[in-house]
């Protein structure tokens, strides 16, 4: 397993992927679907249609990863949408990717409380002088 810091992004892609797409069918599904910057350094997630597959695309620098899980048995449980609602992308935090990975059940996960400093207030554009 990997150690992510809280402030790594993961996006899910809510569509099935083909498991045979290598590094630029990823990086085209990161751009076109999932609408995000593959050199990010965020992880983006894509999962087959029987769910035992998982891909996880990583910009570190100066390449890319890929990291390839394949189950053996059981399926890995990916997060509900709202009813009715089509997304492209879920965002996870890096603890429930942990999660799904590790076969927990999101579902009944309850995460108590915590603080969450906000984000910071966009730069204030200088003026310019008169």
């Amino acid at each position: 397993m990997f150690l992510l810091s809280p402030q790594t992004k993961v996006f899910l892609a809510r569509q099935v992927t083909d498991m045979r797409k290598s590094f630029r069918g990823l990086l085209a599904l990161t751009e076109a679907v999932l609408r995000q910057d593959p050199v990010s350094g965020h992880l983006f997630v894509f999962v087959n249609r029987r769910r035992d597959l998982l891909k996880i695309l990583h910009w570190d620098g100066s390449g890319y990863w890929i990291w390839y899980r394949r189950l053996e048995r059981g399926t890995f449980q990916l997060p509900k949408t709202d009813a009715g609602e089509e997304q492209a992308r879920i965002e996870l935090t890096p603890a429930q990717l942990s999660l799904i990975l590790e076969g927990i059940d999101l579902t009944s996960v309850r995460q108590r409380l915590r603080y969450r400093h906000p984000s910071p207030l966009p730069p204030v554009p200088e003026r310019a002088a008169s």
